[in-house]
């Protein structure tokens, strides 16, 4: 069975030239503050996975903006995590894609407001999804956009899709999942649905909540305990951000 069937693509959109496509990313990455307090991109890592689609939709003829969240703004605006140096970074690798302000900084992000949606996608013709690590909740920028708007996966969502299916419909043997991230919790689903096509080791996890240990493994501390496990020298090392989780 395809993994992509009954998901939009790029390609599946009406014509762009001149449209304005609404881009949800995940933008999340980690901040360097540097010694007079300025805040710098870390790794631009994830806002490179999302270039091949920002630069498809340009060259289409589209005018391009990007959103995302940053950090855990609790619904308000929080100079810490404004999104200026993560647009610097964008505008030096993908000149022409405009990038909005954090979503978060409105409590209407979070709670799929209507109201907060009609907002988001005012002025838009199109919106895509290019922030696969974001797609399982249920926010206003991921699942209100599409009831409104055409709507597609971004290149890189459409790929993690094309894999994971892979994976656990017909996997090419042997293979190994490495899994990282800071909350914990939210990745036990996955390794449970891996597990169920092969055994696989899981490094790096707290002890209880291992794969096949017999805790309880989906505690809401879960997030909490792994942050136990790092030792205090690389506490310290963290920059900014790396904390901030998704």
């Amino acid at each position: 069975m395809d993994p992509l069937r009954g998901i939009p693509l790029l390609q599946d959109l009406p014509p762009l030239e001149g449209a304005r496509v609404l881009v949800r990313v995940d933008f999340n990455v980690p901040l360097h503050i540097g010694v007079r307090g300025q805040a710098t991109v870390a790794d631009d890592f994830r806002i490179a996975a999302a270039l091949p689609t920002l630069q498809q939709l340009l060259d289409e003829g589209a005018e391009v903006v990007a959103a995302s969240h940053l950090g855990r703004p609790a619904g308000e605006r929080d100079p810490r995590w404004v999104m200026d140096p993560v647009r610097e970074r964008l505008e030096a690798l993908c000149p022409g894609v405009g990038l909005a302000e954090n979503l978060r900084f409105d409590r209407g992000e979070k709670a799929n407001d209507p109201a907060f949606v009609q907002q988001l996608i005012g002025g838009f013709d199109a919106y895509v999804n290019e922030a696969f690590g974001a797609a399982h909740r249920a926010h206003a920028s991921i699942v209100g956009p599409p009831q409104f708007l055409p709507s597609a996966a971004g290149l890189r969502f459409a790929r993690e899709v094309e894999v994971l299916g892979g994976v656990l419909e017909s996997p090419a043997r042997p293979f190994v999942a490495v899994v990282g991230g800071a909350k914990v919790a939210d990745k036990l689903e996955v390794l449970k649905v891996l597990a169920a096509v092969r055994p696989i080791p899981a490094g790096g996890l707290p002890g209880p909540a291992r794969v096949g240990r017999p805790h309880p493994p989906a505690h809401r501390h879960a997030g909490a305990r792994a942050r136990r496990y790092v030792r205090p020298g690389q506490r310290r090392a963290r920059v900014a951000g790396e904390r901030q989780g998704d």
